[in-house]
């Protein structure tokens, strides 16, 4: 099975530190890992808000990386810490980059992140 590895030049380290794909291209889709919105320092947002755009960010860029754009989102998965008490905003973020026809989509609440104080992941599957 063919595999490319999908690595923006900001993401090299966590490829050579954590063997963190950003993403995969196969079989016609791209398969973007898990993205938490830090921002550019790496440390988590005081806002909501700034961290959910921050991770939808990382995903474009990803996805620009591959060719695509967050057209081409089929499915998203989101895992949130504090699910009830930020899912309205989670949703207005999304809908600045996303619109109809939606994809699939899975919100899943959760305990933590692998980022101390993160309170989105957000992992999409795009078609090419």
């Amino acid at each position: 099975m063919a595999r490319d590895v999908i690595l923006p030049e900001q993401d090299q380290g966590s490829y050579d530190n954590f063997h963190f794909a950003p993403a995969v291209r196969s079989s016609g889709l791209v398969l973007c890992s898990g993205q938490i919105g830090t921002g550019t320092d790496g440390s988590i947002p005081d806002s909501p808000e700034e961290e959910f755009r921050n991770a939808w960010a990382a995903v474009g860029r990803i996805l620009e990386e591959a060719g695509l754009s967050y057209d081409n989102i089929v499915e998203s998965t989101t895992y949130h810490v504090g699910l009830q008490e930020h899912l309205a905003a989670f949703m207005k973020i999304r809908d600045e980059v996303i619109s109809a026809p939606w994809p699939a989509w899975t919100a899943i609440g959760i305990t933590e992140l692998a980022v101390p104080g993160a309170r989105v992941e957000v992992r999409v599957v795009a078609a090419m």
